[in-house]
């Protein structure tokens, strides 16, 4: 491989000729000391490799993975290792540098002593009890790596990376966006019921399940829109009372996103809060 830029003695950016010639980040001790762009790099030196995925930019990418401590890379990906016991967790090279640098920054806050606020926790818990679960073995795992452990609210933190994984778009604070949509759309749900909403049910997965996708779809510009008018007009009628508080969180969803829901989405949605709410009368 060819190096294309050295981030500093342990860090390069290198391009893969035996591959397709994709760019990809290099780490390794002493894997960048005296060497310069146009060199071949050394393989007996390569201890990691990172591809940016996601459309992230390999320099930028590469000045990320370059600024974290190596042992705090090579924590976050046995802590993720550790998580998988738990939890299908995707191989991803932004994931793995993404937490490294959040563990590595939260280690660093530890030691200077400046206490963090984590929002959102009861929702996280609710709404990826898997991804909670994981993240709470990754945090443990972390932990016992430390001289001072971390605060139990990190799990929330990294659950949040860990759900942010499974969906194409790699930015976190889509992420944060939308598990804050999910709480507003409870706090629909529950007014509309006049009554609190179990989510630990079935149904509630479900429902959480669709919204997740749903989310991805209308990131992607591909939400569901099959013309099925008939099928539509035979769910309304049915449900009358779930069609309206769909139209509310029609309304909610449309706000928070800056633009309008297709007749099948709001279908969709009718069906899921009728399954919640005749769960929830039984």
């Amino acid at each position: 491989m060819e190096i294309l830029r050295v981030f500093n003695n342990n860090v390069v950016l290198a391009r893969d000729a035996g591959g397709d010639g994709r760019e990809v980040i290099l780490t390794g001790r002493g894997l960048g000391f005296q060497t310069k762009p146009g060199q071949v790099v050394d393989p007996a030196k390569i201890v990691r490799t990172f591809v940016p995925e996601d459309g992230r930019d390999p320099d930028n990418f590469g000045a990320m993975v370059a600024a974290i401590p190596p042992e705090h890379l090579a924590l976050a990906e046995d802590a993720i290792e550790a998580g998988r016991a738990e939890l299908a967790i995707p191989r991803s090279s932004v994931l793995a540098v993404t937490l490294a640098d959040h563990l590595s920054f939260a280690i660093k806050r530890l030691h200077d002593g400046i206490a963090f606020e984590y929002p959102l926790r009861a929702e996280v818990s609710h709404l990826y009890p898997a991804e909670f679960r994981a993240a709470q073995r990754i945090l443990d795992h972390v932990n016992a790596s430390l001289d001072a452990p971390l605060d139990d609210g990190e799990a929330v933190s990294i659950a949040m990376h860990l759900v942010t994984a499974g969906f194409a778009v790699g930015d976190l604070s889509f992420t944060y966006q939308m598990t804050g949509v999910f709480a507003q759309l409870f706090d629909v749900l529950e007014q509309a019921a006049g009554r609190p909403i179990d989510r630990d049910t079935v149904n509630a997965a479900r429902f959480i399940t669709h919204l997740r996708y749903f989310f991805v779809r209308a990131a992607s510009g591909t939400q569901l829109d099959e013309g099925a008018d008939k099928l539509s007009s035979a769910i309304r009628d049915s449900y009358p009372e779930a069609y309206a508080t769909a139209l509310r969180l029609q309304s909610v969803l449309e706000l928070r996103l800056g633009e309008p829901l297709t007749d099948d989405e709001t279908t969709y949605l009718t069906l899921h809060v009728a399954r919640l709410t005749a769960e929830d009368r039984g």
